[in-house]
Order: structure tokens, then C-alpha cells, then sequence
């Protein structure tokens, strides 16, 4: 199973980017996903995870009202449509993969497959 996001940019505050991640080797609708990133020397965040079925999803509090997650399993794609961008959403955005019996995972550790990342940088 490969994961390859798309999307990334530079953006002035405010604006907008919708993020892609298209699967291969796989069937979506198997897998819950999810939406990471990371800003230079932090850990690892999660932002949003979408339930197989594309019903149930979760974000991080900072992204709450302005990001939204969703998939399209005929296409294989994950979306991630981030709207009001501001700096601090500066980071190299992942898109990941859960083949477990969890809706909506939110933790790095419970995810299986990663993509190789896509840059998002805001300017203020």
C-alpha cells in the first residue's frame, strides 16, 4: 500500500489549501485515515482522522471550524480542505493509514502506513 499526498503550497494567512492523498496497492474503504503534521523541530501532531465509512470524524482543537477531512473510497483519495490558514499551520502535512478496529485514531502509533508528505507553509 503507497500513500501519496498533494496540495501542499505557500499560502498567505487567511487562505486556503485542500490537500490530496491518493492510495495504491489497496482498497480505501478498508482503512480509517488520517491527517498529521509536523513544524520544524516539534513533534508530530494529528489534526483529523476520518472513519472507513467517511461518517465519523475527529480533528485537534486548533483545527476545529476551519480544517475538514474527507474521503472518496471509489477514488482511493483523502481530502484535508483547510480554510483561515495562519502561521502557526506552517508544517510538512502526512496523510496515514489505520488498518485496525478504530474509528477515528488519533495517535501516531496507531496507524500502519505513512505517505512521504506534502509542505504547507503560510505566510503571515
Amino acid at each position: 500500500v503507497q500513500l501519496v499526498e498533494s496540495g501542499g503550497g505557500l499560502v498567505q494567512a487567511g487562505g486556503s489549501l485542500r490537500l490530496s492523498c491518493v492510495q495504491s496497492g489497496g482498497t480505501l474503504r478498508y482503512y480509517a485515515m488520517g491527517w498529521f503534521r509536523q513544524a520544524p523541530g516539534k513533534e508530530r501532531q494529528f489534526v483529523a482522522a476520518v472513519s472507513r465509512s467517511g461518517v465519523n470524524t475527529d480533528y485537534v482543537d486548533s483545527a476545529k471550524g476551519r480544517f475538514t477531512i474527507s474521503r472518496d473510497n471509489a477514488e482511493n483519495t483523502v481530502y484535508l480542505q483547510m480554510n483561515s490558514l495562519q502561521p502557526e499551520d506552517t508544517a510538512v502535512y502526512y496523510c496515514a493509514g489505520n488498518w485496525g478496529d478504530i474509528a477515528t485514531p488519533s495517535k501516531d502509533e496507531e496507524y500502519d502506513y505513512w505517505g512521504q508528505g506534502t509542505q504547507v507553509t503560510v505566510s503571515s
